[in-house]
């Protein structure tokens, strides 16, 4: 059911108000800052009740449900501990009017952080395949000004058509078209795209940044991609989800045969960078 409440009707109060004002100042360089922050965090998620939160994050305002889904949960309470050098590294490299596309887009974090920053040239397209994600996600699109952010109800693959989404009930944001530690009794039917026919039924004729989360899965949307995609639309950035355990090719190797290098390696992630 879509959310009709509006924006501001979940406030932070009370108890719950101080510790999110806390727990947002906690240093995530040291273990006791995280150790205090998770604490904290638990505290106040019990506090809820299984409501949600209305706040601004990232230059952005979101409703954040923080029960099943960990990136809601950090996004909401630990906005610092949240992919800090992914997020890093594209402010210090997206121009203003850029083109990002976020696959795997879950409530919109990414999309809503490059669509704070790149201005009203940008084109943002935030893809989600679950029905009850991808409507927060568009709930959080609609209470913010930018008009850069489409939200796309769709899985991406290696084959359009209606497929398999393995959904993980403890994690929203581990569900994917492979079962990779998720539960595999929880499972629906989404539509499909491929990569290629997303950006052209989209119009798309250049790709700056690329955000590929989709839980071991970006290899089989790579590949085809970067095979059938003439090398303009090939995008500049790609930053890839780490599923090197889960992938069924090469794909480090696979990207630098057509023409990228790794520019950085964190703690979840992988960034790519295309050679001119």
């Amino acid at each position: 059911m879509k959310d009709s409440q509006p924006y501001g009707t979940y406030a932070p109060t009370g108890l719950v108000a101080r510790i999110a004002a806390r727990t947002v100042r906690l240093s995530n360089r040291t273990w006791g800052g995280r150790r205090l922050a998770l604490f904290l965090r638990r505290i106040a998620i019990g506090l809820l009740h299984g409501q949600p939160l209305d706040v601004e994050r990232f230059g952005a305002r979101m409703r954040l449900h923080p029960y099943n889904n960990n990136c809601e949960k950090k996004v909401l309470f630990t906005p610092q501990f949240f992919d800090p050098e992914e997020l890093a590294f594209l402010k210090s490299r997206l121009e203003p009017g850029c083109t990002f596309l976020d696959i795997g887009a879950n409530i919109g974090a990414y999309a809503l952080f490059v669509a704070a920053l790149a201005g009203p040239r940008a084109r943002i397209l935030a893809v989600e395949p679950q029905p009850d994600v991808f409507d927060r996600l568009t709930y959080n699109i609609a209470q913010n000004p930018f008009g850069t952010v489409k939200a796309v109800a769709c899985a991406v693959a290696d084959k359009a058509g209606e497929l398999t989404l393995f959904v993980d009930p403890r994690n929203r944001g581990e569900s994917s078209l492979k079962i990779v530690g998720t539960n595999e009794g929880a499972r629906i039917r989404v539509p499909a795209v491929t990569l290629l026919d997303l950006a052209r039924s989209e119009g798309i004729t250049r790709i700056d940044a690329i955000k590929l989360d989709v839980e071991g899965a970006e290899d089989l949307i790579l590949e085809p991609f970067l095979r059938e995609a003439p090398a303009a639309l090939h995008p500049t950035l790609l930053l890839v989800e780490d599923g090197t355990d889960q992938w069924q090719i090469d794909l480090p190797a696979l990207l630098e045969r057509h023409g990228y290098r790794r520019i950085l390696r964190t703690r979840l992630n992988l960034i790519f960078e295309r050679g001119a």
